[in-house]
C-alpha cells in the first residue's frame, strides 16, 4: 500500500518539525545508519525495494514498458479533482491522447495477454517499468536516491524524500489542519467521573512511567487548514495521486518487492522497553501512552485502535470486579444450597438409568455430588443479576466510546475530516485491482465493437459483472459454514463413541473419570479446529473479497472485515451453541432415544446440567485462543517469518547480532513482517467481546481473564508494531468504522442470547417454578424429586438395556431421569407431564421480559449519555470564536501596515510640496495652507 493521503501526510508532518530545529549531532551519526541520504540532510520519507536477477537474455523495446506504466497513470488521471486552470487540462488531455494513440495497440495486447510485443527478459521488462516509475516521482518534485552496494545480497533500495516545498503543497492540497500560535485554556470537566479519574490518578502518580509533557495539559493550540500565499498548479496533485495510488499494482506484478516508511531508532528503542515495564504501570500506558504516542507515530487510524483497546481493558475492571464477586458468592452459598445437598446426601439412593446403551450400567445420584456442587458456582441467582449487569455494561461502553472518539476527534483535530476527504475526492479512489478490470471490460468491449480508432471507454462494474463473484461468495460462505457445523458433529461423534469405549475400560478409576474426561478432550479438540479453521476462513475470506472487486480500499477493507467476521464468529461459537441450547434436548427418553446412524445414542447433560459443560467450553475455548493465538502467535509467527527472510537472503540464522549492527536502518526494516492493517488486531477484540457478554451467565470469571489478557495484549501489540512489524504508512480515520456497527450487534444478540442461557440452560426457571408453585413450604426441599421422571426397566428395547443389571447387587425395576413427563403406571406413560408445559410457558415469559427490560434500560442508558461532551461542544464553539478573532487582527494588522505606509508616504509627499512652495509665486499660498489643513 502506497497511498497519496496517508504517505503525504507522515512526510509533511516529518519534515514539517524538522524544518523547525537544526540537525543534532545524533542525528548527523544516524545519517550513516540509513535514516537519511548520503548528504547527511535530506531524510529518508518512504524506501522501494527490488530484487534483480542475472540474465542473458536481450532487452526488450523501452516503448512496450512505457506503456504499462502510462497506461495507468492515464486511466487513473479521469478520477482526479478536474480543477486548476484551462492550461494544465490541456497538458493533461495532450499527455492522455500521445499516450493512448502512440502506444494503445500494444497496450491491449499486453492487459489481455494477447501476441503483442513480446519480452525477450522478464527482469528487463521490470527494470524498465521501475525506471519509468521512478522518472514520474522525480517528475512530481520527489528527490530518489539508489543503494545497489547493500549488504543484502540480490536486493536494491530506493530512498525517497519529500521537498519542503512538495509537502507544504500537498499539505494545501489535503487541506491538512497544523497548530497556530494562538493557544487557549481549556476547561476540564467537573462530572463525578472527572473527579474520580483525577483523584485516582494524583494516588497513582508514583507508580506511572514517565511521559514526556511538551505543553500543559490544559493548554491547547488552535489548528486550522495549512495554506500558502500562492497558489501551485493542481495537476502534479493529480500526478502524484496517480502513481502513489498505482505503486499496489507494481509489488503485485513483482517490478517491487516492498514499499516501506522507517522505523525511528528512538521509538524502536522504546518498544523493546515497553513490554518489560512493570504490570502496575501497564495502566498508566493504556489510558494515556499508547494512543497518544501512537497516533504521532503511526497515525490516527491505529492510535484510535490502542485508544479503543485502552477504553476497552478499562471498562473491564468493573465487569471483573462484578464477577469474581458473584463467584465468590456461588462459592459462599454452595453449602447452603439445597438442591446440591440433598444429590450429595449419603442417604439418598435414588437409582439412576444408564447414560448409554448396553456397556453403561445404573448409577447412583450421590456421585454426581461434585458436579452439582460445581455447577451452584456459575448457575446461582446472582448470575441472573449479572447478566442484567453486562447487558447495561456493554451499552455504557458503546456510549463512552462514542463520547471518548468525539473527544480524541476533536484533541486530534479531526473534526470536519470526512467533510475534507468529500471535497478533496480522496475516499472514493479506485483500486488498482478494480481499474485492472474496468480497463479488461473496455478493451473486450472495443474488440467487439471493432472500433479502429484509438479511444478509451469510460466503464464500470455493473452487479451483472460482479454476479459470478456474488454467487461464488454465497455458495462458499455457506460451504465454510457447514463445514464448521460438520466438524462439530464430528466432535459429537468423537464424545459418544469415547463415552462408551471408556465405560468398558476395566480400570475403576478410568471409569469414575469419564463425564471429566471426555468433556475435556472434546473442548481440546474444538479449541485446536478453531485455531487451523480461523487461519483458513482468513485467507478464504480475503480471496472472495478480491474475487468482488470492491471500487475503494474502504468498501474493500469492510466487505473484508464482514466476511472473516462472519466465519470467525460461527467458527468460535458453534460449539458452544450446541452445548447450551442443543445438547440434551435431543435425547429422547429411556426405551425411545433418539439415535445417529442408527448406532450413535444422542449424549445428554449431566444431573448438573449443561451449564457446567458449558463453562468447560467456553473457559478452555477462551483461554486457548487467547494464549495460544493472540499472545504466543502474535509474536512468535513475525519472529519465524523473519528468521525465514534471513535464511533466504543467506546471511545466515546464528549471526543476528552481529548483522543488525551492520546493517543500515532500511536494511533492517527490510526483514520485519509487512503491516497486514488492522483486522486481526480488532478480529481477536471482537471475538474476545462476544467471550464476555454473549455467554457471562455461564461464565461470571469470563471479564477477569479477558482484562488480564489485555493487559498483556496491549504490550505486545506495542512492542509487535514497533519491533517486529515495518512500520505502516499513517492512515487519517475519524473512527473504528464497521467494527462499531459489529459491535452493536454482539451486544444486541448478547442480551437475546443470555436470556436464553438462563431460561433454558440454566436450573434458574425450574427452581423458581418448583419453590412457588409447587414446594409444599416454599423452600426447595424436594427439588430434585421433583425434576426427575421414573422409568421401568422392562421397557428397554431389545439390545439396548445394561449388560449388568444387577450391577448394586440386587435387581433394578425402576430408574430415575432427567425430565418431565408421566410415570409408567399412570394413564399416558412417558407423556409430557403439566409440569415441563408450565415450565416452558415460564421460560419462553422470562425471555420475552427479560428482553424487552434490558433493551429499554440500553435505550434509556444511550439516551441519557450525550455522544458529545459538553466540554467538548463548548470548546468548538469557542474555538471557531477565537479564529475568527484571530483572523480578524490579522486583517486589522495587516489595515494599519498599509495604512501607516499610506500615512508615510503622504507625508514625504507633503514634505517635497513644501520645500517646493518657498520658491513658488504667492498665488500659491493659498493652496499650501488648505493642504496643511487637511
Amino acid at each position: 500500500m502506497f497511498p497519496r493521503l496517508s504517505l503525504l501526510h507522515v512526510w509533511f508532518k516529518s519534515a514539517y518539525f524538522q524544518r523547525l530545529k537544526a540537525l543534532t549531532p545524533e542525528e548527523n551519526t544516524r545519517s550513516q545508519h540509513g535514516l537519511f541520504f548520503q548528504d547527511g540532510q535530506r531524510r529518508v520519507d518512504y524506501v522501494l525495494t527490488y530484487s534483480v536477477k542475472k540474465s542473458s537474455g536481450s532487452h526488450s523495446t523501452r516503448q512496450s514498458v512505457h506503456l504499462l506504466t502510462e497506461n495507468v497513470v492515464t486511466r487513473s488521471f479521469r478520477h482526479g479533482p478536474q480543477s486548476g486552470g484551462e492550461k494544465l487540462r490541456a497538458k493533461q488531455t495532450q499527455r492522455t491522447k500521445d499516450s493512448s494513440s502512440v502506444h494503445s495497440s500494444t497496450v491491449i495486447d499486453m492487459e489481455l495477454g494477447c501476441s503483442g510485443e513480446i519480452f525477450n527478459s522478464q527482469e528487463d521488462q521490470k527494470a524498465f517499468r521501475r525506471e519509468e516509475f521512478e522518472g514520474k516521482l522525480r517528475d512530481m518534485g520527489l528527490e530518489l536516491e539508489k543503494d545497489e552496494d547493500g549488504k543484502i545480497p540480490g536486493v536494491y533500495f530506493v530512498k525517497i524524500h519529500a521537498p519542503w516545498n512538495v509537502l507544504c503543497r500537498e499539505a494545501e492540497f489535503m487541506k491538512l489542519k497544523m497548530p497556530t500560535k494562538k493557544v487557549y485554556e481549556v476547561k476540564q470537566s467537573n462530572s463525578i467521573v472527572e473527579k474520580i479519574s483525577t483523584l485516582i490518578s494524583k494516588i497513582l502518580e508514583p507508580l506511572h512511567p514517565h511521559v514526556e509533557e511538551h505543553q500543559p495539559k490544559n493548554v491547547k493550540h488552535l489548528s486550522h487548514t495549512f495554506s500558502r500565499e500562492k497558489q501551485h498548479l493542481i495537476c502534479m496533485n493529480i500526478c502524484i495521486y496517480a502513481f502513489l495510488a498505482g505503486i499496489t499494482s507494481l509489488l503485485g506484478s513483482g517490478v517491487y518487492t516492498a514499499a516501506y516508511p522507517l522505523h525511528d531508532v528512538s521509538m524502536v528503542n522504546k518498544g523493546k522497553t515497553i513490554y518489560t515495564t512493570v504490570s502496575i504501570c501497564v495502566i498508566k500506558m493504556i489510558f494515556y501512552l499508547f494512543p497518544r504516542v501512537f497516533r504521532k507515530y503511526f497515525g490516527e487510524k491505529i492510535g484510535l485502535y490502542f485508544a479503543w483497546l485502552g477504553l476497552y481493558t478499562q471498562m473491564l475492571i468493573p465487569a471483573s470486579l462484578v464477577g469474581v464477586i458473584v463467584f465468590l458468592y456461588g462459592c459462599a452459598t454452595v453449602d447452603d444450597n439445597i438442591p446440591s445437598m440433598e444429590i450429595c446426601h449419603p442417604r439418598n439412593n435414588i437409582t439412576m438409568c444408564p447414560l448409554c446403551d448396553r456397556v453403561c450400567s445404573y448409577w447412583k445420584l450421590s456421585t454426581a455430588c461434585g458436579t452439582a456442587r460445581a455447577s451452584h458456582l456459575f448457575d446461582n441467582p446472582a448470575t441472573v443479576f449479572f447478566s442484567i449487569f453486562m447487558a447495561l455494561w456493554a451499552a455504557m461502553f458503546m456510549e463512552h466510546w462514542k463520547r471518548r472518539q468525539m473527544r480524541l476527534n476533536y484533541e486530534w483535530d479531526l473534526t470536519g475530516f470526512e467533510d475534507e476527504e468529500v471535497s478533496n475526492n480522496t475516499t472514493d479512489h479506485p483500486r488498482a485491482e478494480y481499474e485492472f478490470k474496468v480497463m479488461q471490460k473496455s478493451l473486450r468491449k472495443r474488440q467487439k465493437s471493432q472500433d479502429k480508432v484509438n479511444t478509451l471507454y469510460i466503464e464500470k462494474l455493473t452487479f451483472q459483472d460482479r454476479l459470478p463473484a456474488y454467487m461464488t461468495n454465497i455458495v462458499m460462505m455457506l460451504l465454510m459454514i457447514g463445514v464448521t457445523f460438520a466438524i462439530v458433529f464430528g466432535v459429537i461423534l468423537y464424545r459418544i463413541s469415547t463415552k462408551a469405549a471408556l465405560h468398558m475400560s476395566s480400570s475403576l478409576i478410568t471409569r469414575n473419570h469419564v463425564q471429566l474426561t471426555v468433556k475435556t478432550t472434546a473442548a481440546i479438540i474444538n479449541l485446536v479446529v478453531i485455531l487451523i479453521l480461523d487461519e483458513v476462513y482468513g485467507a478464504v475470506a480475503r480471496w472472495l473479497t478480491v474475487l468482488e472487486a470492491p471500487k475503494t480500499d474502504k468498501s474493500f477493507e469492510e466487505r473484508l472485515i464482514f466476511k472473516t467476521f462472519i466465519l470467525k464468529f460461527v467458527n468460535a461459537f458453534a460449539p458452544i451453541i450446541y452445548i447450551a441450547f442443543f445438547r440434551g434436548r435431543l435425547v429422547g427418553r429411556p426405551g425411545s432415544y433418539l439415535y445417529v446412524f442408527d448406532s450413535y445414542r444422542m449424549e445428554e447433560c449431566a444431573h448438573g446440567g449443561c451449564l457446567m459443560e458449558l463453562c468447560i467450553q467456553l473457559s478452555i475455548t477462551m483461554l486457548g485462543k487467547q494464549l495460544i493465538q493472540n499472545n504466543l502467535f502474535e509474536i512468535g509467527i513475525p519472529k519465524l517469518k523473519k528468521l525465514i527472510r534471513y535464511i533466504r537472503s543467506k546471511q545466515g540464522a546464528f549471526q543476528e547480532e552481529e548483522r543488525q549492527k551492520k546493517l543500515t536502518r532500511y536494511e533492517t526494516d527490510h526483514f520485519l513482517e509487512p503491516f497486514g492493517g488492522l483486522t486481526p488486531e480488532y478480529m481477536e477484540m471482537i471475538i474476545q467481546f462476544g467471550f464476555v457478554t454473549l455467554f457471562v451467565a455461564s461464565f461470571p470469571l469470563a471479564p477477569l481473564f479477558a482484562l488480564l489478557n489485555n493487559i498483556i495484549e496491549i504490550r505486545l501489540d506495542a512492542k509487535k508494531f514497533v519491533t517486529e512489524l515495518r512500520r505502516p504508512v499513517a492512515a487519517r480515520a475519524k473512527d473504528i468504522g464497521i467494527w462499531y456497527n459489529i459491535l452493536r450487534g454482539v451486544a444486541k444478540v448478547a442480551v437475546i442470547i443470555n436470556a436464553f442461557v438462563i431460561s433454558f440452560t440454566s436450573d434458574f426457571i425450574p427452581r423458581m417454578v418448583y419453590q412457588y408453585m409447587y414446594s409444599p413450604d416454599g423452600s426447595m426441599h424436594g427439588f430434585v424429586n421433583h425434576t426427575l421422571s421414573s422409568f421401568n426397566v422392562s421397557h428397554f428395547q431389545d439390545g439396548k438395556e445394561p449388560m449388568d443389571p444387577s450391577h448394586f447387587g440386587y435387581p433394578v425395576v425402576i430408574c430415575r431421569y432427567k425430565d418431565y413427563r408421566e410415570p409408567p403406571w399412570s394413564n399416558t406413560p412417558y407423556e409430557l407431564s403439566k409440569e415441563f408445559w408450565a415450565v416452558l410457558a415460564v421460560r419462553l415469559a422470562f425471555v420475552i421480559v427479560f428482553q424487552n427490560v434490558v433493551m429499554l434500560m440500553n435505550d434509556i442508558v444511550d439516551w441519557l449519555i450525550p455522544d458529545i461532551p459538553k466540554d467538548i461542544s463548548l470548546q468548538i464553539h469557542k474555538e471557531k470564536i477565537l479564529l475568527v478573532e484571530l483572523f480578524m487582527k490579522e486583517e486589522q494588522g495587516k489595515s494599519y501596515i498599509i495604512d501607516s505606509s499610506t500615512s508615510t508616504d503622504g507625508k514625504e509627499n507633503c514634505s517635497k510640496h513644501n520645500n517646493n512652495s518657498k520658491v513658488a509665486p504667492p498665488r500659491s499660498r493659498r493652496h499650501t495652507n488648505s493642504t496643511k489643513s487637511f
